[in-house]
């Protein structure tokens, strides 16, 4: 027997490595003998590059740059030959920021721009980047400025790359972008579909969760339409995925010619999740929550989807099984499974994430 363990993170309870050891034992708890395939997986936020860089057997490059209020800081990411991947989490992420210091309007992604001109000065020519998890609603102007783009106001003196000092921004002038980048391929995990602006765009919608109040979101978000105004590129602001990480799809897209992609999909793709797959007797994934968004590109969905065009049946388990999950059911995957007793408490739920998962595994392959 073989089986495909391709689990994501469990938030705040366990790596995708850690999920996927966890499986390996609950395996092995019940068929000893079974081969195990290990294959971490990621859809564009938390554990992306250790997915990724781990799939590739890449070097951990740590280099200097900063957080999104442009506090120095040291970040990794993977380079292996010329391929190089990072993600925007481990520079501009919203858990580098303690609650009480965020402040979306003083932010930006100046710290990829440094990873960024970092990777392509060691020789990198293609970057794959996830994009979630960002503290950012920028439009990517913070990451431009570091790759040596400059915003200027109508007398033509600099803009700080804040959205605070977006209504000053006159003319973007990407003319003297480290030149490396016009022979570089940018390739971007990305998970959702919004538009730049508007009722579903990335202020709106993403806002809130970064700590933006309700009398805010109108003023960033006008603020990222004016963005797309002087870049002239208003059509793009409409394009799916132009409001992730606050606009930063939008950005990478028009400035860097970026490749925007379904992150499980790209994810799958670069550690290979097909070829392990094909021979396999079952597939099992899971993450911390499944939902009626599950469906969208999250991991479980992915996964299911490969697991389904090479007639393998996959199973997906997680902490927590809400309305909608169920739809699941309809697109490959066998059973939908609750890890740990339905009547524990979140914090005890954390606490024994890998101990639950392990038993959870053990007890379905019993049935």
């Amino acid at each position: 027997m073989k089986l495909v363990l391709a689990p994501d993170s469990f938030k705040e309870n366990m790596t995708a490595a850690e999920a996927a050891q966890a499986m390996q034992r609950g395996v092995h708890d019940v068929f000893p003998d079974a081969e195990t395939v290990m294959i971490p997986m990621s859809d564009g936020g938390e554990g992306f590059v250790d997915a990724v860089a781990a799939a590739w057997g890449a070097q951990r490059i740590t280099a200097q740059t900063v957080d999104a209020l442009g506090r120095p800081i040291r970040a990794v990411y993977g380079l292996d030959g010329e391929r190089a991947v990072m993600d925007v989490a481990s520079c501009a992420g919203l858990e580098l920021i303690a609650p009480a210091d965020r402040d979306v309007l003083h932010s930006n992604t100046a710290g990829l721009g440094l990873l960024i001109k970092d990777a392509v000065a060691r020789g990198a020519r293609t970057i794959v980047l996830g994009i979630g998890g960002s503290a950012t609603n920028d439009a990517g102007l913070g990451m431009l400025t570091a790759l040596g783009g400059r915003l200027l106001d109508a007398q033509g003196e600099p803009v700080v790359p804040v959205p605070e000092q977006f209504g000053r921004l006159a003319a973007i002038d990407a003319a003297g972008l480290v030149p490396e980048l016009a022979r570089t391929r940018i390739h971007v995990a990305c998970d959702v579909t919004n538009p730049l602006t508007g009722a579903q765009g990335a202020t709106a919608v993403f806002g809130p969760q970064k700590g933006v109040s309700a009398d805010l979101v109108p003023v960033l978000d006008a603020a990222l339409a004016h963005v797309a105004q002087v870049s002239g590129q208003e059509a793009q602001a409409a394009a799916p995925g132009a409001g992730a990480a606050g606009g930063l799809g939008f950005g990478l897209r028009v400035f860097l010619g970026a490749t925007l992609e379904l992150g499980v999909e790209l994810v799958a793709r670069a550690v290979g999740l097909a070829d392990a797959v094909a021979d396999a007797d079952l597939v099992l994934t899971g993450e911390g929550s499944v939902d009626a968004q599950t469906l969208a590109g999250k991991t479980p969905a992915g996964v299911a989807q490969v697991a389904g065009d090479a007639g393998v049946p996959c199973v997906v388990f997680a902490g927590r099984i809400k309305a909608g999950a169920e739809n699941l059911l309809e697109h490959g995957v066998r059973d939908l499974v609750k890890v740990g007793p339905p009547e524990e408490p979140l914090a005890e739920a954390l606490r024994h994430g890998p101990t639950n998962l392990r038993r959870a595994v053990g007890e379905y392959l019993r049935r």
